[in-house]
């Protein structure tokens, strides 16, 4: 399996340092890792293979390999490999749902108790976002791409994701003004990074999609 570590994250630990908000910053990304282990233990069950992993400054990713046998099965407009990806995608946050009911029945502080459910929460909204590639985000597609097929699942996916990063975006700008919290100002910094880049990848697909239709 490959590793990769995006040098960006020094840069996050220094401005959270200086920001004085490094604790809760490691607690999060501390948890990250036993959220990313959750998609790598549901992949592993279910007969994928680890591609690459990932150290992010928002988290950590794990990518599997592509396999023709999930490819053979159909499902409705897509294959196997679609309810795969779901259910790994749903891992992650299931993975931080557990890590709460775990760390409430241990006999910690209340501050630390209340700082572990306060990181793994705002893991699972975050990544619950209808926003690809969030774990949200792979939801809706694979769903809409069982039902719909991909051509339209990706168009739909890359619209419902621009409409809820507008919506996100609205309600955190309030949420900044009355808290002057900069580490929402960066978690929504980093989710237009990620959606533009998506958003030039299916730009790039769409382009041959519309080829092929002409063809």
């Amino acid at each position: 399996m490959r590793f990769r570590i995006d040098l960006k994250i020094f840069l996050f630990m220094i401005l959270f340092y200086f920001t004085k908000q490094i604790e809760i910053y490691a607690m999060i990304m501390f948890f990250a890792i036993f959220h990313e282990l959750g998609h790598l233990l549901a992949g592993l069950l279910l007969g994928m293979k680890p591609d690459k992993m990932e150290i992010m400054p928002y988290g950590i990713a794990v990518s599997f390999k592509l396999t023709p046998r999930d490819y053979n099965k159909k499902i409705k407009c897509a294959n196997q490999l679609e309810l795969k990806k779901i259910v790994v995608a749903l891992a992650g946050p299931v993975t931080n749902v557990i890590m709460i009911m775990i760390f409430l029945h241990m006999n910690i502080d209340l501050v630390t108790s209340l700082m572990v459910v306060y990181s793994n929460l705002l893991l699972i909204l975050f990544n619950l976002l209808p926003i690809y590639p969030l774990d949200g985000g792979r939801v809706v597609k694979g769903i809409l791409h069982i039902f719909l097929g991909r051509m339209k699942a990706e168009k739909y996916t890359n619209y419902i994701s621009f409409v809820v990063l507008i919506v996100v975006t609205c309600v955190a700008s309030i949420v900044i003004y009355q808290f002057e919290n900069i580490a929402i100002f960066v978690a929504v910094l980093a989710l237009w990074a990620i959606f533009i880049r998506e958003d030039k990848v299916y730009e790039r697909r769409n382009k041959i999609y519309q080829l092929l239709e002409k063809i």
